[in-house]
This record gives C-alpha cells, structure tokens and sequence, in this order.
C-alpha cells in the first residue's frame, strides 16, 4: 500500500488510538503515504507526528464536506480507513477513489484494540503489539521540569463541575481539600507537579502562596507537546481521564485515572499498562483512595 486515507476527525485521544493503527502500517509499509482528514480541534496536534505525511482539515458544515469531496475525488488510494465511526466521515468516503475501504465502528463488545486488530484484517496486514508502544521516537524540544522524580496531578476541565458535562459526579475541590491532599503527597517524600492545558481554574490562584515551592511547582497553560514531555518525565501521573491517559499508558507510566461509573472506559482502556483507576465521588473521599495508591 502506497496511499492510505484515515479520517479521525474527533479528538486528541482518539487520535491517539488511531496512531496505534498507522504504527502497524509504518511497519509493514514503510513508505507508504498516509494521510488524515482531522478536525478543528485535532488538526495541530496531528500534525506534530512523522508518521503522518499530511493533514487535511474537515470543518464542521457542509460546504466543508463539499469541498473535501472535490478535492480528494481525482485521487485514488490504496485504503481508506474510517476509524472515527462518524456520519460524514462514511458520506465524504462514499465519493471517492479507492481499492479497499475499512469502517472502524465502536460498538458494544469491541475495545478499540480489537476494533484495530480487525482493521489490520481488513488490511491484510499483522498485528503488532509494538503499535502500543506508539510513543517511542518521539522527540520534544528542551524544556525546564523542576523536579527529577515527581507525581503529575494534571487539572483539566473534567476536574471542574461548571466547565464539564454536568450529569457526572462532582470531582471539584475546595481549596483546603486540594491543599490537603498535596500535603499528604508530600508527606510520602513526594514532589509535585501541577499541569493545566488551557484552561484556568480559580482553584490554583487560591493556593499558589500557600503551597512549598520546593516540593510543589504548578505549570499552567501548556501545550500538549509540552504535556507528554512532563507525563514522559514522572513516576506518577493523576489524572481524570483524557488523551493523557493514553500518553501514560503508551509510556508505561503508572497513572490514577478517575472516570466515570456510568460509562464503559474499558473498552478504550483494555490494553493500558500500568494502569489504576478510581470511579469519580466527591473528593475528600477520593483523595484518600488516591493516597493509597501513591
């Protein structure tokens, strides 16, 4: 195969999932030209990766699916591979040029790794476990981690009850609660890390003076280049679940993940390594399980 089109037009760690996939093909087609229809939001971030020989941005209207349409049509493909299960994903593949076509569908046996095992079936091609290790190679640019051996609390917006989907439990601290919980990490000779991406939370301004700088340092606004690095860096990531649990895993770094009873996170956590979790409660009760696993 020498030009294969995967559409993932959805977020990081779906990509993220996606990258698995695209290793197994780099390895069995090493030059083959692989290109992905991404989204808004992924774009940027796909980008970052060399296995990855284009980028073609889908936004979400219909003059958008249009203009794909008509600028992938003249083409022909080797495979085009469907792996984000989206409505205009399987339209826009329907208009174009290709020997062979696989359609990656979430349902409600599968995990994603065997949902990829099948691909690699409809590809003719084997499956590796090495895809796992999908962060290996990777490169960053020197960047400043104040600590050598540290636990990663990475704050997001699941952490915050207003900016999240409000049907889940509330994970929220208050102020005393947060420092608290850091405190108790400390007391286990324990350094701390505090990441954020781009969102800020009132919750960090309210204990950046009341927290000891040589034990505990708060890197906000990062990006995600940035965020593997440090994940790439600790002894221990905390995190509620995201695209950063999916870096952890592919490193082998132990990680708490707080998810959500309701849903089925194993079907896209089944192949993690190194792997905790917790299910999502008010957090004076869930700090003292994370403690215990520290």
């Amino acid at each position: 195969m020498n030009s294969i089109l995967l559409f993932r037009t959805d977020r990081v760690g779906d990509f993220l999932l996606s990258l698995s996939l695209i290793k197994i093909i780099k390895i069995n087609y090493p030059n083959s030209k692989i290109s992905v229809v991404a989204s808004e939001r992924n774009h940027q971030y796909i980008s970052s990766f060399e296995e990855v020989n284009d980028v073609i941005i889908l936004k979400n209207n219909f003059f958008s699916k249009v203009s794909l349409i008509l600028q992938l049509r003249s083409k022909r493909f080797d495979a085009v591979i469907v792996h984000d299960g989206k409505n205009r994903s399987r339209f826009i593949s329907y208009f174009l040029n290709y020997k062979k076509k696989v359609l990656c569908f979430t349902n409600l046996i599968d995990t994603q790794i065997e949902i990829i095992q099948k691909a690699c079936r409809d590809l003719n091609v084997p499956y590796n476990i090495d895809c796992l290790n999908f962060m290996d190679n990777r490169e960053h640019p020197k960047q400043y981690i104040p600590f050598n051996n540290y636990v990663q609390l990475h704050l997001d917006e699941k952490w915050i009850y207003d900016e999240y989907i409000k049907k889940y439990v509330s994970v929220e601290p208050s102020c005393e609660e947060l420092m608290h919980f850091i405190n108790r990490i400390i007391s286990k000779d324990k350094n701390i890390i505090i990441t954020t991406g781009k969102i800020k939370t009132k919750l960090l301004n309210n204990i950046k003076d009341k927290i000891d700088k040589n034990k505990v340092q708060i890197l906000e606004n990062q990006d995600l280049p940035a965020l593997e690095n440090i994940v790439f860096n600790s002894s221990l990531l905390i995190t509620c679940h995201g695209w950063i649990s999916h870096i952890a895993s592919a490193k082998k770094i132990k990680q708490i993940d707080i998810i959500d009873k309701k849903y089925p996170y194993n079907k896209w956590t089944s192949h993690f390594r190194n792997y905790n979790y917790l299910y999502r409660k008010e957090f004076h009760a869930l700090s003292e399980e994370i403690l215990k696993l520290v």
